[in-house]
């Protein structure tokens, strides 16, 4: 049998693994549209601190780890899909056929309608491409304005702050990773960046980017600011264009089944491109983090070669280190109409670190958490959301007391495994 991977990323590298290891004779490849050998892309953060070199973002240090498990690895892009003749086309004019098919095209970084968005000195931070250039302008004590303090934003706030650069960061919420924290967690989040020398905007836009000074940028509140780099980390969106007509069906991104199966028999996707449901919400989400795409890739890879594995869903995962402050959120943290929610906040605690705590829940079951400062029972709220533990009386005991995590996971969720193995 052929297997054809569409993307080079950590989905596309562990599916090939996994089917190499089930079928040893069969023939795969991996198709990914970078010259530089397949790495990860949350690497490029330490690569621009100087924590690591740049093979050090690559998923396999041995030069011959691909060809000595006989797995191709072809540069180019997808750019159609052929159900029914089972072939794709590739932007070098050639096609490539296959019995089974991986989309794990991942995401690309959303271009802001922005006057002067192209101009020199206004990058993403996506690829190592971008790495390379950033990495040239951002030096200790450059001028840099970052567009976007999400999750992936305020990982490249830190490795900014790492080199030294004079920093401010426009965010168009009303407060810091605002899809990921509540406002009084994402307004801690901001006065921890403050009071360590980066200049927030939120609520504000970035209306244009003038090739002055060397660059200008005027904002929606007035300001305007003279910088020599302007980052953009507005949000991605996923390479999915290529499937349209396709009858493969997507709706934010590629639709699969438990088994990581399209509605077509035998064409799979994982990743930042796959839509699969979510454990807190019931819904199908696109959730763009690499542990859920490891186990994508992971359980598309085993049908792929006949072995029946099922995925019961993902979650939504965020853990943030900005500039030394720890952040968490799992779940439908926005919580379900009529559901219960606390919260608990500190903000002279540790040191004046402040901690923050926000817990809610749907009858008995904790669905949603976010934390700011609070590292004691990460674990506890992450394996409390995913395993849909029914709390019972703890629930109201959490309510009155959030801190009680730990003793609520020891009664409940392990009474909850131990009946489920009866």
């Amino acid at each position: 049998m052929r297997h054809v991977i569409l993307g080079a990323g950590p989905a596309g590298v562990i599916a090939a693994e996994t089917i190499r290891k089930h079928a040893p004779k069969d023939d795969i490849v991996i198709v990914g549209d970078e010259p530089e050998p397949p790495y990860s892309r949350m690497a490029i953060p330490y690569l621009l601190m100087g924590n690591i070199a740049e093979s050090g973002t690559h998923l396999r240090q041995d030069a011959q780890h691909y060809p000595k498990l006989r797995i191709g690895v072809r540069r180019a892009r997808a750019t159609a899909v052929d159900t029914a003749k089972r072939s794709v086309a590739l932007d070098d004019g050639s096609t490539l056929a296959f019995d089974t098919l991986l989309i794990a095209t991942g995401s690309s970084p959303m271009r802001p309608p922005i006057p002067g968005i192209d101009l020199p000195g206004v990058h993403p931070c996506w690829t190592l491409k971008d790495a390379r250039a950033i990495a040239q302008l951002a030096t200790k004590g450059a001028r840099v304005l970052q567009m976007g303090a999400g999750f992936i934003g305020c990982i490249i706030v830190e490795a900014l702050a790492a080199r030294g650069v004079q920093l401010t960061v426009v965010e168009m919420g009303d407060r810091m990773v605002p899809r990921m924290m509540g406002p009084t967690a994402g307004g801690m989040i901001k006065a921890w960046c403050e009071a360590r020398g980066v200049t927030v905007h939120t609520g504000t836009r970035v209306e244009a980017i003038q090739a002055e000074a060397p660059l200008r940028v005027r904002m929606s509140n007035g300001a305007q600011v003279g910088v020599d780099l302007v980052i953009s980390a507005t949000g991605v969106r996923p390479n999915i264009g290529f499937l349209e007509n396709t009858g493969i069906t997507c709706l934010l991104g590629v639709l699969t089944d438990q088994h990581m199966q399209t509605n077509v028999p035998g064409i799979y996707a994982a990743g930042d491109c796959a839509e699969a449901l979510d454990i807190a919400s019931g819904k199908m989400i696109v959730s763009a983090i690499q542990p859920n795409a490891a186990d994508q890739a992971y359980v598309a890879a085993m049908n792929m070669t006949g072995r029946k594995a099922r995925l019961n869903g993902v979650t939504q995962i965020n853990v943030l280190d900005t500039l030394g402050l720890v952040s968490t959120s799992f779940g439908d943290w926005q919580g379900v109409p009529g559901g219960q929610h606390v919260e608990l906040t500190d903000r002279k605690a540790d040191g004046g670190r402040g901690r923050h705590l926000s817990l809610h829940f749907n009858g008995d079951v904790l669905v949603g958490c976010n934390s700011v400062g609070w590292t004691d029972h990460v674990g506890v709220m992450r394996g409390l959301v995913e395993g849909q533990v029914r709390l019972g009386p703890w629930k109201d005991r959490l309510l009155a007391d959030p801190t009680r995590l730990m003793e609520a996971y020891l009664a409940r969720a392990q009474a909850q495994e131990a009946h489920a193995l009866v």
